[in-house]
């Protein structure tokens, strides 16, 4: 297929996605750039679905839509670096985007279900991160009826517009049209963001029809309005505006983001930097990140020469896929064990570049990249248990994997393996809470994190990053592969329902932000609705929406 490719496997006859794309092949989205404004106008082809069996009518979408999404803002954040500010609206009259598209809803399982969810969470979050760390403002310039997921993308921008043209409507009609949740953070984002009073929150949320502009501005439901003949003129002065207001650069040279070096094959997904072999018969996936295999230039501008080669940046791109290609192509297979191979001195030099030039638009860029790729791997429903053996190069940007496992076993060996933390430890890649994973570890508390700081750039034996609380077991040489092997057929005999729950409720220590929340107590309600004969049952909402038919739901409220 000409969009986000998808072969069928003829084995299972199960699809794989594949979520590399490029502009050119494109059948959803078109992407413009005008100085320091891109604009990224949604026209949805009704027949590029991802799948069979349903057509993408008034700019509803399904996956292979959101990746193009995701693609074309990589796109801006590092081939155009002058854009500062990013309209997205709508190739169609009179429709904005009718969210989701609900006939692929209805014909999927509930495991695509929610990783569509999950992806286009991470889409829309990355809209925000971008925005608060590099200076790209978004706006939604509703230029049509903008409804339930089609919202929430506009959720997502900085700000708001619509059309008062007097019948477009803002509005998240789950509820009482498909007794489901808004999946992609529109109740959240409400309440968090925007400060929608919770009374007309609730009214707005079960009112099909949705809210015009002017009500809709004095519910804080959007930012701006203006009369169809003045709307195109009104958006484009407020994107001037926004862009104003950004740190990225108007003259920078952008870098091309050449095509992943990745092969698949029966064993595994294997790229340059990284390596993800699957072992079907244990449902263990081993990803491996190798560490530079050559020397990193430190100056900015031979960093620019080297663009998407530059070992941070591949790295990333790569682990990114590899995170994406294992969770929705390979269900079964439920625990990643994390490994790195390399010269922890060569990750400490990058992590020094990282940090002495974090200033320049394509390090910010980067680290960003590290940053969002780092949290996906954050709230993914997969047992992580990094391991330290024999060759590890867990150092700085690469502890951060063993810092978001959910166990970290480090093998206790005269001249065995080493840790080393660096400053890129403390923060700059936070999680979806807002916090280092070192803060999250230790509950934030002072004490645990000072002793930390006070040994960056030391290596550390097993004993001593157990004395700081670094890993979870030491075994030694006798014992290394006994405890290990245990460890991994225990895991997989456990309940991959109740193991995704105590993980995710374990992850991110006390705290929470709008992110955590879509992601924690927002999914887990969908998860469970989505699975809930009031919305999937032969009679729920989500399967007789269309048909005529009245939903009939199990009035009991549990």
């Amino acid at each position: 297929m000409a969009q986000a490719a998808v072969s069928l496997q003829s084995e299972n006859s199960r699809v794989r996605v594949d979520f590399q794309t490029h502009p050119e092949r494109y059948r959803h989205w078109t992407l413009s750039v005008d100085g320091p404004i891109a604009t990224l106008k949604m026209n949805v082809d009704e027949d590029g679905g991802l799948r069979p069996g349903y057509k993408l009518k008034l700019n509803s979408y399904d996956l292979g839509v959101d990746i193009e999404l995701h693609d074309a803002v990589q796109r801006i954040r590092f081939e155009h670096p002058q854009v500062r500010s990013v309209v997205l609206t709508s190739g169609k009259d009179r429709i904005f985007c009718s969210g989701a598209n609900i006939f692929m809803l209805g014909l999927s399982s509930h495991a695509w279900k929610v990783n569509f969810c999950k992806f286009t969470n991470e889409t829309r979050n990355g809209l925000e991160d971008s925005s608060r760390h590099s200076g790209l403002k978004f706006l939604a310039a509703c230029n049509g009826t903008t409804a339930g997921g089609g919202y929430e993308v506009a959720l997502a921008c900085d700000e708001i517009y619509l059309v008062d043209d007097r019948s477009a409507a803002v509005s998240l009609p789950e509820v009482p049209l498909l007794g489901v949740l808004p999946g992609t953070g529109g109740l959240t984002r409400l309440t968090d963001k925007r400060k929608v009073r919770r009374d007309q929150a609730d009214l707005f949320c079960t009112l099909v029809e949705g809210v015009r502009a002017p009500r809709a501005k004095e519910w804080r439901l959007i930012d701006g309005h203006a009369k169809p003949q003045q709307f195109a003129a009104a958006v484009h002065k407020r994107a001037t505006e926004l862009a104003a207001t950004s740190v990225r650069p108007a003259k920078a040279v952008g870098v091309n983001l050449t095509p992943l070096e990745r092969v698949i094959d029966d064993t595994g997904y294997h790229y340059s930097t990284v390596d993800a072999t699957v072992d079907a018969t244990t449902r263990t996936a081993t990803l491996t990140v190798h560490a530079p295999r050559t020397p990193q230039p430190t100056e900015a501008q031979a960093i620019h020469a080297l663009g998407a080669k530059w070992w941070p940046l591949a790295m990333a791109r790569e682990l990114d896929d590899a995170i994406l290609m294992l969770r929705t192509n390979e269900l079964d297979v439920g625990t990643w064990v994390l490994k790195t191979r390399g010269d922890a001195a060569a990750i400490l030099d990058c992590d020094a570049t990282i940090q002495a030039l974090r200033d320049d638009w394509f390090v910010r860029e980067t680290l960003g990249m590290l940053r969002r790729t780092l949290a996906r791997l954050d709230v993914t429903s997969r047992s992580l248990f990094a391991v330290v053996d024999a060759g590890s190069c867990f150092a700085g940007t690469l502890f951060e994997l063993a810092l978001a496992a959910d166990r970290i076993y480090m093998l206790d060996a005269q001249g065995g393996p080493q840790i080393v933390l660096s400053e890129m430890n403390f923060g700059p890649y936070e999680t979806v809470a807002r916090v280092s994973r070192l803060a999250a570890r230790f509950y934030a508390e002072e004490g645990p994190i000072a002793l930390c700081r006070a040994a960056v750039g030391q290596p550390m034996s097993a004993g001593e990053a157990d004395r700081l609380g670094l890993v979870t077991s030491r075994p030694d040489e006798l014992d290394w592969e006994d405890e290990l092997r245990i460890a991994l057929e225990e895991r997989r005999t456990l309940s991959p329902d109740a193991l995704t729950g105590m993980e995710a409720s374990l992850r991110f220590g006390s705290g929470e932000t709008l992110a955590s929340r879509v992601f924690g107590r927002l999914s887990a309600w969908q998860n469970w609705i989505f699975i809930r004969p009031n919305a999937v049952g032969e009679a729920g909402a989500l399967k007789v929406f269309g048909t005529g038919n009245k939903a009939k739901f199990n009035w009991e409220r549990v």
